[in-house]
């Protein structure tokens, strides 16, 4: 008889991508008991070291994505200059480690659930009572009770396990009036990869495929063109199974993908085409990369018209840019170019309705599998993106748990205090800006100017505003300062410039933006902290003439800090003492309390 644990908790989530990874962290951080449960080693999802896909996210200028997603790249930044994905695996892993309200349950697999079927309000008639996970390596099962669900598995597995209503393949183009080529429903999706990498070396190395390696000639390659000198070449392209099932038939599709991958190096190596004889073989994935499988159905259902036509949702909680990037179920056999690529507007609203199960009462979810068309999924499924979606399900979440409500009520009744929650932490919402406190608003402000208190968190065309008018340069050891009546005061918001653009980093754009590398040349660049960023700050707290220290940061690697106070004050002091860059002049974006 194989062991059984129990563990009762406030949230449950089920896979440890960076939706989930995000949704995880955001619950704990408000206080939550979470279980991240993961069926792989590394945490990352597509984005680990087993597969090796970047994170991408909202295209256009001043649209990164901050919140968890920032902090992340931040410290990949500090600690992983040449981007070694090892590295990058352990970033991930300590972002969940440090938080002491997550247990980590790696190499466990949810493969069942206890469902309770009733008339739960909103129309809802199934709860989830608890899942179950199997640990390979302890041999150990384990029973979760949690209040919460949140499903960021990607393939939904909670869908199957709990009768969670969910689609799978295209729309047909009437049923949404969607932009697309499909006429008739049907099962297709994009399909998969299997990612292979080099390196440059110094001599010359040779390279013998295996038996079962794939052929492959000039015109396999046609609107392919790989390229191993490029920074963008990751070989997106060797992609198959769309016109397959991207669950039943994965392990043999692997086999394909494998085949198709080790192909392609051969080409690239032995064709005389490429220039590759110092290339080695630096990565083969074994684990395939998805793009798409089952869709949850939730409150609302998000169409390639919401995003098209610019639609701002009243329950925004995140926002998409990244274009409809559509791939031919065919893949790498698909005649012509691999994808569609149809421009955004970006940023464009994501609702909050979309991650939550329209029939299961208690399940939240976050990644490519929230409710939404096939054509809108092929815009917000990149990770970045997805990392935002977890981040909103960790708050909400949040509200339920501490309320005492089902999500569809936090819809109802509480939009404003997640929105609220979330831009506190550094979450863009394209539609809102934060409340300023009254007792802020109307301070003596001295140091800068009133730009760094008007909830504004980074420059954006949205506020018709760029680098220079959202924030003061301030010189190392200024002060800025509020003086206001002795009063409560319950915290403090700062902002630094992170360069969200990476303007200050080296190298192309792709690798200024990128948090990784695909293949590895020896003239790559390490990467640096962003110039414009605070090194290191105090925050100084007075009352009646008698001074506290309240923070002093060295080495910052945070673009956003929301300092818990708590004490009478009548005046609060910000001190930026040095930044990563030669220039001392430091900008602040934002800096208020309340």
């Amino acid at each position: 008889m194989l062991k059984r644990k129990n563990i009762k908790c406030d949230l449950c989530v089920i896979g440890g991508g960076m939706a989930g990874l995000a949704a995880a962290i955001s619950a704990a951080r408000e206080g939550l008991q979470v279980v991240l449960m993961h069926e792989r080693p590394v945490l990352g999802g597509n984005a680990s070291s087993e597969i090796r896909m970047w994170v991408c996210g909202a295209r256009g200028e001043n649209n990164r994505e901050t919140g968890i997603m920032e902090e992340i790249a931040l410290e990949n930044l500090y600690r992983n200059p040449t981007k070694s994905y090892p590295i990058w695996d352990t970033v991930l892993y300590d972002f969940v480690r440090r938080e002491k309200n997550i247990t980590l349950l790696l190499n466990c697999t949810c493969m069942d659930a206890e469902v309770e079927k009733g008339e739960y309000a909103y129309g809802r008639d199934t709860r989830i009572k608890s899942v179950t996970g199997y640990q390979m390596t302890t041999q150990c099962f384990y029973d979760v009770e949690a209040l919460f669900y949140c499903d960021s598995s990607g393939d939904s597995i909670l869908a199957p396990l709990c009768g969670a209503e969910f689609r799978i393949g295209r729309e047909a183009k009437a049923e949404f009036g969607e932009d697309t080529v499909t006429e008739t429903a049907d099962s297709m999706t994009m399909g998969m990869s299997c990612m292979v990498f080099g390196r440059e070396t110094n001599e010359e190395i040779k390279f013998i495929p295996p038996t079962w390696s794939t052929p492959l000639t000039e015109k396999d390659f046609e609107n392919r063109n790989p390229d191993i000198y490029k920074d963008t070449e990751n070989f997106w392209y060797l992609e198959l199974g769309g016109n397959r099932n991207t669950i039943d038939d994965t392990e043999e599709l692997r086999d394909d993908l494998l085949a198709l991958a080790v192909g392609t190096w051969d080409y690239v190596k032995n064709s005389g085409k490429i220039d590759a004889g110092k290339w080695d073989v630096d990565f083969l994935g074994f684990l395939p990369g998805k793009r798409e499988s089952r869709r949850m159905c939730g409150e609302y259902m998000i169409t390639q018209r919401d995003i098209s036509d610019g639609r701002v949702f009243e329950d925004e909680i995140a926002y998409g840019g990244w274009p409809l990037d559509d791939h031919f179920p065919g893949g790498f056999y698909h005649r012509g170019v691999p994808n569609t690529y149809f421009e955004t507007p970006a940023p464009y609203s994501i609702p909050y309705r979309a991650l939550y199960s329209k029939n299961v009462e208690n399940l939240f979810f976050a990644g490519r599998n929230i409710s939404m068309t096939h054509m809108a999924m092929s815009s917000i499924r990149v990770m970045a993106t997805c990392g935002l979606l977890g981040e909103a399900v960790g708050k909400a979440a949040a509200i339920a748990v501490h309320q005492n409500i089902a999500p569809h009520d936090v819809y109802l009744g509480k939009v404003k205090e997640l929105q609220e929650l979330l831009m506190k932490e550094d979450c863009f919402l394209p539609s809102r800006t934060r409340e300023i406190s009254s007792v802020c608003s109307h301070a003596l402000l001295t140091g800068a100017t009133g730009v760094i208190r008007n909830g504004q968190d980074r420059a954006h065309e949205i506020y018709q505003t760029d680098e220079e008018s959202c924030s003061c340069k301030v010189s190392a050891g200024t002060q800025i300062s509020y003086a206001f009546p002795r009063t409560k005061v319950s915290g403090a918001h700062i902002v630094f410039c992170s360069d969200l653009n990476r303007n200050t980093l080296t190298g192309s754009v792709c690798e200024r933006t990128h948090s990784t590398r695909a293949n590895h040349k020896l003239s790559d660049p390490q990467l640096t902290m962003p110039a414009t960023l605070c090194r290191e700050f105090k925050l100084i707290g007075e009352c009646a003439g008698d001074k506290v220290e309240l923070m002093h940061v060295t080495d910052n690697r945070k673009r956003c800090y929301h300092v818990d106070i708590d004490r009478d004050l009548d005046r609060l002091t910000l001190v930026p003492l040095g930044s990563w860059g030669e220039d001392q002049n430091i900008p602040v974006i934002s800096f208020d309390f309340c």
